[in-house]
């Protein structure tokens, strides 16, 4: 399916007021922008609506080089849903659309989604090569009828809120600051599959979760987390990394949930990071690794006593 096929199948019935990008992470700056976005729209009497990219376009235009992806696409247009954005219009970036220059593309926007204004966060650019700047768009919407608005970056204690900022913080562990640029905790969620149960052998059973492909994750260590299935909210701990103590190369995300004893196999596992607890290490034995466990859980509980 061509852009305009597929823009062709949100064609709203009224005209709209955009923003355009990828929105990984739907993080604090995205909802300002949206927020923005939403108010332009009423005082206009227009429809806001966001179009995102899928794939990441770095994917398309560097084939080989990959992002670690914030939120899968599922999880992205439900987050921007609960952000209250009434046209989501997820567009698949191509090698086509790639090759678009900016007037084509806008022209798409404007005879598909009846795109009258484009609300844009900083130094956004788009179509071949990155030629539709704003200074590019805001002549283009002066020749052909629509308005463009540039909103300076959303910051917290004079830092930018971007996803690359948020990628920063979890390849440090800090998961504390990544969730205050996300506007709420990092989590990623995933069927629970059954491993060699090296937990349960040491008693604390434990559930591996499978991450999406292509997921960021937090750098290896130990994590008070917060676990959704099923039953419900529990409180947990969860370790990102190999596993040094067995000589394990895989890298899992395996959770105790505390206070439950349920099978779970196979059932869709949610983990919300809420703080970082230590580094991963390697240790003697198996019995030195159970002492530091039961610390772990005894440090979880403290810091989590007042969210579970």
């Amino acid at each position: 399916m061509n852009p305009a096929e597929e823009l062709a199948r949100y064609a709203p019935d009224v005209p709209t007021l955009l923003t355009l990008g990828v929105f990984d992470g739907v993080h604090r700056g995205h909802l300002s922008l949206i927020d923005t976005l939403k108010g332009r729209a009423a005082q206009r009497g227009l429809l806001p609506g966001v179009v995102t990219f899928s794939p990441h376009p770095l994917e398309v235009v560097h084939p080989g080089e990959t992002l670690p992806l914030l939120v899968s696409v599922e999880e992205r247009l439900a987050l921007l849903r609960q952000a209250g954005v009434p046209l989501i219009v997820p567009l698949t970036f191509t090698h086509e659309l790639s090759r678009l220059g900016p007037e084509e593309f806008v022209r798409l926007l404007k005879d598909n989604l009846k795109m009258r204004g484009l609300v844009l966060g900083p130094d956004f650019s788009l179509g071949r090569d990155r030629e539709g700047t704003l200074d590019t768009l805001t002549e283009m919407g002066n020749r052909l009828g629509f308005t463009v608005e540039n909103i300076a970056a959303h910051t917290i204690d004079g830092r930018i809120v971007s996803s690359t900022a948020i990628r920063g913080a979890l390849f440090r562990g800090d998961v504390a600051d990544a969730a205050r640029m996300l506007g709420r905790p990092f989590s990623i969620t995933g069927p629970v599959v059954t491993t060699s149960r090296r937990g349960e052998s040491l008693g604390f059973r434990t559930a591996n979760l499978v991450a999406n492909e292509g997921r960021a994750l937090p750098a290896n260590g130990v994590y008070a987390t917060i676990a959704t299935i099923p039953n419900g909210k529990f409180g947990s701990v969860t370790n990102v990394g190999h596993r040094p103590t067995f000589g394990d190369t895989e890298r899992i995300v395996e959770t105790h949930i505390l206070d439950f004893s349920g099978h779970i196999y196979g059932a869709t596992l949610t983990v919300e990071f809420m703080a970082r607890i230590r580094d991963e290490i390697a240790f003697q034995d198996p019995h030195a690794l159970v002492a530091q466990i039961h610390r772990d859980v005894e440090a979880a509980r403290s810091i989590l006593g007042e969210h579970v």
